[in-house]
């Protein structure tokens, strides 16, 4: 299991409010979450990095091979949650950090198994040689848009509302979640973006990008891309090659 990683902030935003953490546990076995956050010019840095910060330490602390599917599932589930219930509690007892919050995407990977766990509009791609996959579905307005057909995927990409999403963790004393478990070959390739890369790039051009760009570039190579192509947003990217 290969993880590289890169972050910027973009050619527009004065600070990085994404934040990122991971790690291999095995050959076999590695997770990455990625967070994106919002409020005011420190909440959404402290969002982030608070979540990333919990989710971590709950995963860490709790994975074990021995865990059946159903204990994996609480055990990831949990970690968000209580990171949704630490930044808001931190937000209502801060008046500086009153309405912050972020995105989350934890994804691990174990024996060929992808579980991903989800909420707002940070995004989950699988890719191989032969096709490109998004895992996630953006919990937005243009995705509830896009969804009733009121305007296409293309559209939503350019929508004048498309920052403005539906869950997000921290903003409330509960947080629905997507839970996701998908088969993962050898030699796929997960990608974990924040939409300061998402917004700027089409599936089918990621596609080809991944397929061009030995691993090793590839996290460098697509911020590199984004910030070429407006850098308007805080640009987080995560590669895992299993």
């Amino acid at each position: 299991m290969q993880i590289f990683f890169k972050t910027d902030v973009g050619l527009v935003r004065s600070c990085n409010q994404d934040s990122c953490r991971f790690g291999s546990i095995s050959d076999t076995c590695a997770w990455s979450v990625v967070c994106d956050g919002m409020g005011g010019a420190r909440g959404g840095s402290v969002a982030s990095a608070e979540a990333v910060e919990e989710i971590s330490r709950i995963l860490c602390e709790g994975f074990s091979f021995d865990l059946t599917d159903e204990q994996l599932k609480e055990l990831l589930v949990s970690a968000v949650l209580s990171a949704n219930r630490k930044v808001f509690k931190m937000s209502c007892e801060n008046e500086n950090l009153k309405g912050m919050g972020t995105t989350v995407e934890l994804a691990l990977i174990s024996e060929n198994t992808l579980h991903v766990v989800h909420a707002g509009d940070s995004r989950v791609y699988l890719i191989n040689k032969e096709e490109i996959t998004q895992v996630t579905t953006d919990h937005s307005l243009v995705q509830q848009m896009v969804d009733r057909g009121q305007i296409t995927a293309e559209e939503a990409r350019v929508h004048p509302g498309k920052n403005y999403i539906t869950r997000a963790l921290g903003v409330e004393s509960e947080l629905e979640v997507d839970y996701i478990v998908r088969p993962i070959g050898q030699g796929d390739i997960l990608l974990m973006c924040t939409d300061g890369l998402s917004n700027y790039f089409e599936p089918r051009e990621l596609f080809e990008t991944v397929n061009k760009t030995p691993n090793e570039e590839l996290a460098e190579a697509l911020v590199e891309a984004a910030k070429e192509r407006g850098g308007s947003d805080n640009i987080t990217v995560t590669v895992l090659v299993n």
